[in-house]
């Protein structure tokens, strides 16, 4: 029987999904669903409840058992989805260990192609499900999730570990949400597949600060992204993955689709030089596979190099203005 069910990082897509859960289960009082944030966002949801506004059904009001930013305090969780930043996920699965069990439900909905693996190294309980997920959201302001496009779905599939588990738990009470879903036998292909599309265009956009309109406008960068994408599916077809070449053709094609001022998160993220990024989740992540498996992946490793260096100069230009800053208020103050 489902009764607890934990949103560890109500951002963006924890807030989008989090919010369907809550007003969808409202009927079942037995269901309790905990909220982790944190900072001003958080606490805009204890005060007023989650404000979830999305492109179908208007705005609406949600408010959890518990919205808090510390997950010792929840119950022992039945099912757990996961929405936090990679750089945060090791810390998040140490915390977790403490209110889970052997059969709690665990869905990541992050981007990687590793994300199994790396809960996997912390957590020896708990039944996790590889998958992926496709949703246009982000936080308006404090306790405001918008959610305007993607195809707000989860695909998600088998845990390696228990290949004969079916979620139908899981199925009813997404069925009951409203919320999209595809069930996969191997649902790799797809988490690849959309790795494919934002670690490519994410290290290149942030990387030279281009959108995915003039990425796609000028030939070198275009040329950039297509070399990466291919590196990413030898390395998947090295791993054993059923990537297909095509995909890249199909994933530039999807590029075209997009607003030319469309920026991936990653490349919104970089862009923010006193606050952590995904580079170890993209580029790292490729080149420590390549490695392994002996695939020449030399523009994942120049982009790669590259980004680091820039994340080094801007966080050098903002210490030194900080100084400059402390200085000035130094000399009014005398």
């Amino acid at each position: 029987m489902i009764k607890n069910i934990g949103i560890i990082g109500v951002g963006g897509v924890g807030g989008y999904f989090g919010g369907r859960l809550v007003t969808g289960l409202s009927h079942n009082p037995a269901i309790k669903i905990y909220f982790i944030a944190r900072g001003a966002h958080l606490e805009a949801i204890q005060n007023h409840g989650l404000i979830l506004s999305t492109a179908k059904r208007g705005e609406m009001i949600c408010e959890p058992e518990l919205a808090t930013d510390q997950i010792e305090k929840l119950p022992i969780l039945d099912i757990c989805m996961v929405c936090v930043k990679s750089y945060d996920l090791k810390n998040t699965m140490v915390r977790l260990k403490s209110v889970i069990h052997a059969n709690t439900l665990v869905i990541p909905l992050l981007n990687g192609v590793d994300i199994y693996e790396r809960i996997r190294s912390v957590l020896n309980e708990g039944i996790v499900f590889p998958g992926c997920v496709y949703v246009g959201t982000h936080i308006e302001q404090p306790g405001k999730v918008v959610q305007q496009g993607g195809a707000c779905k989860i695909l998600f599939g088998k845990d390696p570990e228990h290949p004969n588990l079916v979620p139908r738990e899981i199925f009813r009470l997404l069925d009951q949400s409203g919320i999209q879903y595809q069930w996969l036998d191997d649902p790799y292909p797809e988490i690849w597949k959309k790795f494919l599309f934002i670690a490519a265009f994410g290290m290149v956009g942030a990387c030279y600060d281009r959108t995915l309109g003039q990425i796609m406008q000028d030939e070198s960068f275009t040329r950039d992204v297509q070399s990466i994408m291919y590196e990413i599916v030898n390395v998947a077809q090295q791993k054993g993955v059923c990537l297909r070449d095509a995909e890249v053709k199909e994933a530039l094609q999807k590029a075209e689709q997009f607003p030319p001022d469309a920026k991936c998160s990653f490349h919104r993220d970089f862009e923010q030089a006193d606050k952590p990024d995904e580079r170890d989740l993209f580029g790292n992540t490729i080149i420590r596979m390549a490695e392994t498996l002996n695939v020449h992946v030399s523009v994942t490793c120049r982009i790669s190099d590259r980004l680091g260096s820039l994340k080094q100069e801007s966080g050098l230009k903002k210490e030194k203005q900080e100084a400059r800053n402390k200085n000035q208020g130094r000399q009014w103050g005398n």
